[in-house]
């Protein structure tokens, strides 16, 4: 699976994912450092590319503004050092939600699973 993680999102988590056979970009490694929330948003969706972050503006982007994307992980007090063990085992559970174009909310005790809407 493809994954952009976001600039707020431990780049540790990075390795994790890689591992795990995804291919994974990190914004925290852009050479133009953090481009802003609807650039972020634009570049996932161009790359097919789920956008993992700790921001709940993608969420507004997307479900408010009909914003492209290719799917969005919001994690919400999920540690560091537990974001890339916590999306090994979230991604392929959830990949065809995702790949739909779904919106999860994952907490430390449970996933909030938003269906895209029917076309």
């Amino acid at each position: 699976m493809r994954v952009l993680l976001d600039s707020c999102v431990w780049g540790g988590a990075w390795q994790a994912l890689a591992d795990a056979g995804h291919q994974v970009t990190w914004v925290g490694q852009w050479l133009e450092g953090d481009p802003g929330d609807e650039a972020i948003l634009d570049h996932a969706a161009r790359a097919r590319a789920v956008l993992v972050t700790l921001d709940k503006d993608f969420g507004e982007l997307a479900i408010v503004h009909g914003r492209a994307h290719a799917g969005i992980v919001r994690l919400v007090g999920i540690a560091a050092r537990a974001q890339g063990p916590t999306l090994v085992e979230i991604l392929p559970a959830h990949a065809a939600t995702l790949d739909a174009g779904g919106i999860l909310t994952v907490y430390r005790d449970r996933v909030r699973v938003r269906r895209p809407d029917p076309a």
